[in-house]
């Protein structure tokens, strides 16, 4: 797969049918979207191209109001080279392609990518002000003559899969089941291992804890069954996501115990792909209370697949 960042300045050799979205967290309804992309562009000797955002528009277009993210970049390269996507463009969002008209903007993507069609979803809203969306461009595909696949909603119990939804269900339930059943991927954090209080190391339950990044989810507060990729090597864990209430933090963390690896670590990059939250954060009397819940909780994560 082919990896850009080009904001109409390069012109294709080759046709393309091209996915339209930001696809933060890839979730089903996204992945059905670029399956279709993949597809039409098979059946028509052409390339399958996402384009789609370096950066979330609204931290150009005002910060305060950008959403967590969901998927690093290099996650989501990933997931769409397994899909068999071709090509994906991460243009960057800036002042300038923010002020591009929604016919402009239809218009490049057909000169510069030889675009013959596009497939979106049911909502998609594109160009200046987000003033263009699905029946627009159901006009200009007979102006332009390219063809126009949307997408209908994909629901999961009456609800439309959305990443807002999941974000939701992230970060306010710990309902790390569901989302990663509309992720269909388990939610990843990744960040580098820094010093903590050591603290665990001293209750016999040595932790790492995950210098973070703060513009992506970070799930509900509480105690998860994890799996830690490290080195190539995936390892079962049990994350706590809080503020340590028995030790009085005043931090939020995000702490792993790793079963069965005891090494020196620091400053070393880790995944931590969250499986199934076992309880709330709690507060115990004593850190002998600690230590014997921690006991139950490795009990727990070791029996897990």
């Amino acid at each position: 797969m082919k990896v850009i960042e080009d904001n109409f300045k390069k012109h294709f050799m080759e046709n393309t049918y091209i996915a339209l979205g930001s696809f933060d967290g890839l979730h089903l309804g996204h992945m059905r979207l670029i399956n279709k992309t993949i597809k039409l562009a098979r059946n028509n000797g052409s390339k399958s191209m996402v384009f789609t955002f370096k950066n979330h528009p609204l931290m150009t277009i005002n910060p305060d109001l950008a959403p967590k993210i969901l998927m690093d970049n290099p996650s989501k390269i990933d997931v769409l080279r397994n899909a068999g996507l071709d090509i994906i463009n991460m243009a960057n969002f800036n002042k300038e392609l923010m002020k591009i008209c929604p016919e402009d903007f239809v218009i490049h993507l057909l000169n510069n990518y030889r675009a013959k069609g596009f497939v979106v979803g049911f909502n998609y809203r594109f160009g200046y002000k987000n003033l263009g969306d699905v029946n627009l461009l159901k006009k200009l595909s007979k102006t332009y003559k390219f063809y126009l696949y949307v997408i209908d909603s994909v629901k999961y119990k009456g609800q439309i899969v959305s990443s807002s939804i999941i974000r939701n269900i992230i970060t306010d339930e710990g309902d790390m089941k569901k989302a990663n059943m509309l992720l269909t991927r388990p939610f990843m954090i990744q960040g580098s291992v820094i010093h903590g209080k050591q603290l665990g190391r001293k209750l016999g339950f040595p932790t790492v804890n995950l210098d973070y990044n703060k513009k992506f989810v970070i799930p509900k507060g509480g105690v998860y069954y994890t799996r830690v990729e490290l080195d190539g090597r995936i390892f079962k864990g049990i994350t706590n996501v809080g503020y340590n209430p028995t030790t009085y933090d005043n931090k939020l963390s995000i702490e792993t115990n790793i079963l069965g690896f005891n090494g020196d670590i620091y400053d070393k990059n880790i995944k931590i792909h969250f499986i199934e939250r076992i309880r709330d954060e709690l507060k115990f009397n004593s850190l002998t209370e600690l230590a014997d819940q921690l006991k139950r909780d490795k009990m727990y994560a070791s029996k897990k697949n």
